[in-house]
């Protein structure tokens, strides 16, 4: 393995992002039900420049339900997304791949992030979010194709994903190569769409992809910008969906339309300058609606014919739809007002208060994770109070003298707090090492939790030549002169009682 620091950069990712934070705002609609949506939080935090830095993320995982917050920067295309193999996970060239994964954020960060020509494909997979991301010009058929020409698509067995603050949009249609923004479809279940913009694609998304896929749903679509759009914003076959606040300008000739039995609570949203916004169309499979507070403004509808049952000019409920979460409704006059400041990426994950008004959400931290500023178990006797920078132990190797039953040396550069490394008995080494040498100035040694900082006297050993670079008592950040090194060793010499290393950090 080459050291991971240059490792990494040739991927385009870098480990340990300081100061990182999951998803803001937090999850709304029917992706709060059935267990709720969290996607990463709580996990490792990872940067990323390429697609391939991304799949890399997701494959260096302990498993592939470890959580991992991906913070995406730069612009991702196909060139630069490579498969990547790994227990973790199941990737493919050419296309972001979440597959047979769970407990994954994928968040635009910094400068932005853009999947160029690129879809996001979600399959067997649960508790997903993507959030500020911008995916452009996907296409299904010309050149490059990703994806089937959808920029999110998600299929088999795929639940609790929330898609929120994204900017989705094409260059055309089905017949320039594209196809749709967003689809669910094969048991795509519990799923909210919130804040993003759609733009200037023919198909907007649709909620089961035939007749006969009918197993999908509940979906919440809310505070969305669709402009330009042709048709199925969404389309809804045999699934339920809560659409509400949302701000349509130009779809072009259908908007709406749920068939085949699915259903519609469609409140408080406005439609401008847009044709049959709301029915049932291109089928006598015939869907229904509950409608309430909407305003049409320059709506024009067609005539009702066989395949054609547009749901104005006098536009009724037909069905009664239960909401089973809670939610707060803008009144349908400022809904382009807050679209407008709220809706896709790069605006600052603003939302609506719920009043006609724009907030900023305050920041959730991620939990435990092997941030480049973790808050020390115990402060050791000298040395920072923060490391900064990569922490070069993720993707390294460890071993050390001696473990624990049910302990394991490479739980100290898993990622994770909840598990660690215990020697036997109260004294023992602990290593990370790596097949070309790092320069190394600082160590962050975490305990688990609830292990009562039993760690008193240590010593840091350059382990390529036996030198003793810094001795002292107590977990938490170590410094040392700066020092190339192959491999450390963390040496505890005395404790009171079993020693528990949850994470050990190196950073150069």
């Amino acid at each position: 393995m080459v050291g991971a620091a240059a490792a990494a950069t040739a991927l385009g990712v870098v480990l340990v992002v300081p100061q990182a934070s999951a998803a803001t705002g937090g999850t709304t609609g029917y992706a709060t039900q059935n267990g709720g949506t969290t996607g990463g939080a709580g996990g490792q935090t990872v940067r990323a420049t390429t697609g391939t830095a991304i799949h890399t993320a997701l494959c260096n995982r302990a498993s592939s339900s470890t959580p991992v917050i991906i913070q995406v920067e730069g612009t991702i295309t196909v060139g630069n997304t490579a498969k990547v193999s790994g227990d973790s996970c199941n990737t493919a060239a050419g296309v972001i791949e979440l597959k047979q994964i769970s407990n994954v954020t994928i968040i635009g960060v910094g400068g932005g992030a853009v999947f160029d020509q690129i879809g996001i494909h979600i399959r067997e997979s649960s508790n997903i979010i993507v959030q500020n991301v911008t995916v452009q010009n996907v296409k299904k058929s010309g050149s490059p194709t990703s994806n089937g020409g959808d920029a999110i698509g998600m299929e088999s067995n795929v639940h609790n994903v929330w898609v929120d603050h994204n900017t989705l949009f094409a260059s055309g249609g089905e017949d320039q190569g594209y196809d749709s923004l967003v689809d669910m479809k094969a048991g795509t279940n519990y799923v909210t769409v919130s804040y993003n913009t759609f733009r200037n694609s023919g198909r907007g998304g649709l909620i089961g992809s035939s007749d006969s896929d009918t197993g999908n749903g509940p979906v919440t679509f809310h505070h969305n910008l669709y402009e330009n759009i042709d048709s199925r914003t969404p389309l809804l076959r045999a699934a339920t969906a809560h659409i509400y606040n949302n701000y349509y300008v130009s779809l072009n000739k259908s908007g709406i339309n749920p068939r085949d039995g699915g259903k519609a609570k469609v409140e408080n949203n406005y439609f401008k300058n847009s044709q049959d916004v709301l029915g049932t169309f291109y089928t006598d499979l015939m869907g229904s609606w509950q409608v309430a507070g909407n305003i049409f403004d320059n709506v024009t509808w067609t005539s009702p014919g066989t395949e054609n049952h547009p749901a104005g000019p006098n536009v009724q409920s037909n069905t009664t739809i239960s909401i089973p979460y809670a939610y707060s409704l803008d009144a349908a006059s400022c809904v382009p007002t807050v679209v407008a400041q709220t809706a896709g990426a790069n605006k600052g994950l603003q939302v609506s208060s719920g009043s006609c008004s724009v907030v900023t959400p305050t920041t959730t931290s991620p939990g435990p994770s092997t941030s480049a500023s973790p808050t020390p178990t115990a402060s050791p006797t000298t040395g920072p109070t923060q490391p900064s920078g990569t922490n070069l132990s993720i993707g390294a190797g460890a071993d050390g003298s001696s473990k624990a039953s049910g302990t394991s040396y490479g739980n100290v550069i898993d990622g994770s707090l909840s598990t660690y490394w215990s020697p036997n008995g109260t004294a023992g080494d602990i290593s990370v090492k790596w097949s070309s040498a790092n320069t190394v100035s600082t160590i962050n040694i975490r305990e688990a939790s609830g292990s009562d900082n039993t760690i008193g006297s240590w010593q840091v050993i350059n382990a390529d030549t036996g030198t003793v670079l810094k001795s002292g008592s107590g977990a938490g950040v170590i410094a040392f002169a700066s020092t190339s090194l192959k491999k450390v060793t963390f040496r505890i010499t005395g404790s009171s009682g079993t020693p528990k290393v949850a994470e050990f950090e190196t950073y150069a």
